[in-house]
């Protein structure tokens, strides 16, 4: 026996999921997550008998809803399935997924578009936070098609703006959740901060290695990514998250300097492999830590321009992001000293049908 229920598949980002309206879904959160665990197929390590395709950039939803709150026209609830276990985790954010999340309202008429771009104002419902998203309608309707270019994806497509606007210290409480810039864990120097993302920084050095290698290079390297692992669990108590071992907060991320000012190098993982490319959310995390004094990551060499806008470059293994980063003007380098970030994704619909699942 099985039902169905409608579903879009999206590619947003570097990330692609099935996208569902709120109300296409049980309301009670246990109910939610059988169904999203059947419709991905998991826990199976091909996910073959569901749209996963084993690997967790495979593995994501977006829940979209008509948002009840005055500044912003819909919510949405991101969530991490997991590829090998029965687990369904709602805690973190994903920006790249947040890229089709625009398209996908106006499609579904819970925003009207208007000519030329729309503004589509997200509540992340996951970390309390806002983002304004700026999608291409030409003729009021949502293009795909566009020269944008993004490391990670095959061709070109329409530009996604995506504008973080209070997205510091939303899940912990505060950018940095230790209340220092830098902890010492296990012998490394890390910085913990909630900047978009949760995340626990550290040089690539300190493990030996140069921060240009490859994901599958560090996939292989089983004593580092136990060492990561470890590192991360106690960041995760540190910074007031508990047991962290079966959530995939804090991210593990390894960085290096960049080839020039403004760049760095950043293998970010999901948490138990590396990133083929680099989630939008670590981007913006890793960007902000590079203009932050203090960090592991600070880079003295950063310059603003007249507006407090840093314009840096988070390279990755398959490319670069770009990052837009906005500083108060006036303020330290805490977190009351960021206003902003930015970054471009792109998004495609796949498919817009009926999902058969199992009774």
């Amino acid at each position: 026996m099985t039902y169905t229920l409608p579903c879009v598949l999206m590619r947003g980002g570097t990330s692609r999921g099935p996208f569902f309206r709120s109300d296409w879904l049980p309301d009670e959160p246990d109910e939610r997550d059988k169904v999203l665990l059947q419709a991905m197929g998991s826990p199976h390590e091909l996910q073959i008998d569901g749209l996963g395709g084993g690997h967790s950039l495979t593995s994501k939803v977006a829940i979209v809803s008509r948002s009840a709150r005055g500044d912003c026209d819909v919510d949405y609830l991101f969530a991490q399935v997991s590829v090998n276990e029965k687990r369904v985790d709602t805690r973190p954010n994903c920006g790249n997924m947040l890229a089709g999340v625009g398209p996908f309202a106006i499609e579904q008429g819970l925003v009207a578009a208007t000519e030329g771009t729309t503004l589509v104002r997200v509540f992340n419902v996951n970390t309390n936070s806002r983002i304004d998203v700026q999608v291409q309608t030409p003729h009021g309707h949502v293009a795909y098609d566009g020269d944008a270019r993004i490391d990670g994806v095959d061709g070109t497509a329409a530009p996604v703006r995506l504008n973080f606007l209070d997205a510091w210290g939303s899940v912990t409480g505060s950018v940095f959740p230790t209340g220092k810039t830098q902890d010492t864990i296990q012998g490394v120097d890390v910085t913990c901060i909630d900047a978009a993302q949760v995340m626990v920084l550290m040089r690539a050095a300190d493990f030996g290695l140069q921060g240009t290698e490859s994901a599958d290079e560090l996939d292989s390297n089983t004593a580092l990514r136990t060492a990561l692992e470890s590192i991360r669990r106690e960041a995760g108590h540190r910074m007031g998250l508990g047991d962290v071992s079966s959530s995939v907060l804090p991210k593990p991320v390894l960085i290096a300097p960049g080839v020039s000012p403004g760049s760095i190098q950043s293998r970010y993982f999901t948490p138990a492999r590396c990133h083929r490319s680099h989630a939008a959310t670590g981007a913006i995390g890793v960007a902000a830590a590079t203009v932050l004094a203090g960090t592991v990551a600070f880079d003295s060499r950063l310059a603003a321009d007249a507006s407090h806008v840093f314009r840096l470059e988070v390279l990755h293994p398959s490319g670069a992001i770009q990052v837009e980063i906005e500083k108060s003007a006036g303020t330290g380098d805490g977190s009351e000293g960021i206003k902003r970030a930015s970054l471009i994704r792109t998004a495609r619909k796949i498919f817009d049908g009926t999902l058969h699942l199992r009774t």
